[in-house]
């Protein structure tokens, strides 16, 4: 248990935590002061809490300095070499504590990545756990399954190797059975789909489908050749038991859809176990929550594989996860992980990280943690800080890892050094009319001012502009204002952008800047170009002719 000195010393190191990121920032934003324009404009998959998105305040050059916030790592690096063959990292005594990057959205260059694990590693990070998707370089007949801006077998050894280098160990994430999207999506497979309509799942009864993730799994097996650990997914199997083949087998088993689920399962731990010698499967629990003890005993999964317990919620029910740790121990299971979320488990399109959300996520898995002397005969490996980027391949981007990153820093050390005595709170601020809430509140609020605007709603609406109907005395109490927003908020962009693409390739740069800057920008555009057609007009009749 976490003694009050202990706690104390937590409490301390999280404060200079913050104030090295503070430094970080500042020393950042010096460096960019001439650069950057200032500006001044007026449960995962269960339902996420209605949070009051508020962070610590940032100005317009924080934003800029946060999505580089590693950028000055505090020791000279050394040239990164590149060893095939290595023996396995060893992690720190206890569970180990795993970063998890989803790479399913958002995945950053390697230059970011070779920024930010030294970070990681300096936190208390042991690992990162990579959930490759379409950004692995598959060849062959899997080359449709890559993005076009997939990373490049020369990318994945330099990851590689500052992993090494910053005593890191890597994990790779391959889903073998749900949350199949991005390789269901495409028409070559659409008849290993469960339920046809759907790209979420793989029938297991297919012959193609075995063949199909073997073969995935086995090149990424290959690229890691060092890899104590490989996990397979396995999580939220939508549609388990609708296909015909699945409802023919169903009707020669009793119905018994997690026997069902645990024959695939088994069949790919099984295959990668056997594939190479002294590797150790992990896979998400959720699936394996309503199989009994005796049935999960019998597939024989026990042997081949670790459960990852995961929640995500800000008060989980403690007492429900030991009720799975009983479970689990009961099923034959010699270890297993626990999952928490530093990001990314609030909400679909969540675009700041709720700091204290997190915190008390984290507080609740170390008391389970804690507990763990209950039960002595079961091994608890580690715990993956997850890191959502989406909440499938085909929503839209949550909170993207450079916002995420204080959420980290506070959630590793709290793993790190223990929990928090008494009441523990992350203290917020809303952000103000001089902050740059540049993905929400600013943009959002210049939407507002311009449809609610007196002169503008009254002599500027839209239907004045259809008609090019305006008084200029009206155009004229808001054009200036306008135009001088404009101005100010285009050369902020331009600047935002040139930091995102240093970070991102351009698909994420493009959809992020689509869904929550475009249209606000677009609309402030369309109104100076407006008021300054019609002032022109000099307040003549309507026009017959629309635009």
């Amino acid at each position: 248990m976490v003694t009050k000195r202990q706690a104390l010393r937590a409490v301390v190191l999280c404060l200079v935590l913050v104030a090295a990121v503070k430094l970080l920032l500042s020393e950042y934003r010096t460096e960019r002061k001439q650069k950057l324009a200032t500006m001044d404009p007026g449960s995962f998959w269960h339902p996420g809490p209605k949070v009051k998105e508020a962070v610590t305040v940032h100005k317009s050059e924080d934003i800029n300095s946060l999505f580089n916030l590693a950028q000055k790592p505090e020791v000279p690096e050394p040239p990164v070499k590149k060893e095939a063959g290595t023996a396995p990292l060893e992690t720190s005594k206890g569970p180990a504590r795993i970063v998890h990057l989803d790479l399913k959205g958002a995945a950053p260059k390697v230059k970011y990545i070779k920024q930010i694990f030294p970070l990681f590693s300096s936190l208390g990070a042991d690992g990162v756990l990579l959930e490759y998707e379409d950004m692995f370089p598959y060849h062959g007949n899997l080359t449709i399954l890559r993005s076009p801006y997939a990373y490049s077998m020369e990318d994945i050894e330099e990851i590689k190797s500052l992993a090494k280098l910053n005593k890191l160990e890597l994990i790779p994430l391959v889903q073998v059975f749900g949350h199949l999207e991005f390789v269901l999506k495409h028409e070559r497979y659409f008849h290993l789909r469960e339920v046809r309509a759907f790209p979420n799942s793989l029938n297991p009864h297919h012959p193609g489908s075995v063949a199909l993730v073997k073969d995935m799994v086995s090149q990424v097996m290959d690229c890691h050749p060092d890899a104590r650990w490989f996990h397979m997914g396995a999580d939220e199997v939508r549609g388990l038991g609708e296909s015909q083949d699945s409802k023919n087998w169903l009707h020669s088993n009793k119905g018994d859809v997690g026997k069902m689920f645990l024959n695939h399962a088994v069949s790919l731990a099984r295959f990668i176990t056997e594939r190479r010698s002294g590797v150790r499967v992990i896979l998400w629990d959720d699936m394996l929550r309503k199989i009994s003890p005796a049935t999960i005993k019998e597939s024989g999964l026990q042997d081949l594989a670790s459960p990852t317990i995961w929640n995500y919620l800000k008060k989980m029910d403690t007492d429900g996860i030991g009720t799975l740790i009983s479970r689990y121990h009961e099923a034959g299971f010699k270890g297993i992980w626990f999952a928490s979320a530093f990001k990314g488990g609030t909400g679909i399109d969540q675009r700041w990280t709720p700091l204290d959300y997190q915190l008390q996520n984290h507080l609740s898995w170390i008391k389970v943690m804690n507990s763990m002397t209950k039960y002595p005969s079961i091994t608890l490996h580690g715990i993956l800080l997850t890191g959502w980027q989406r909440f499938e391949h085909h929503t839209v981007l949550c909170e993207l890892l450079p916002v995420g990153i204080p959420s980290l820093a506070m959630c590793l050390q709290s793993l790190k050094h223990g929990k928090c005595q008494g009441n523990c709170k992350i203290v917020t601020f809303s952000c103000k009319e001089n902050t740059i809430y540049f993905s929400d509140d600013n943009l959002l609020s210049i939407h507002l001012m311009i449809i609610s605007y007196s002169h503008i709603k009254g002599g500027f609406s839209r239907y004045h502009r259809k008609y090019n109907f305006a008084n200029p005395r009206i155009i004229a109490f808001f054009q200036g204002r306008l135009k001088k927003l404009l101005d100010k908020w285009e050369t902020y962009i331009e600047n935002f952008r040139m930091e995102m693409e240093a970070i991102y390739f351009p698909d994420t740069v493009e959809e992020w800047m689509e869904e929550n800057v475009n249209a606000n920008m677009d609309l402030l555009r369309e109104n100076a170009r407006d008021a300054e057609r019609i002032l022109k007009l000099n307040g003549q009749p309507k026009s017959l002719k629309t635009l």
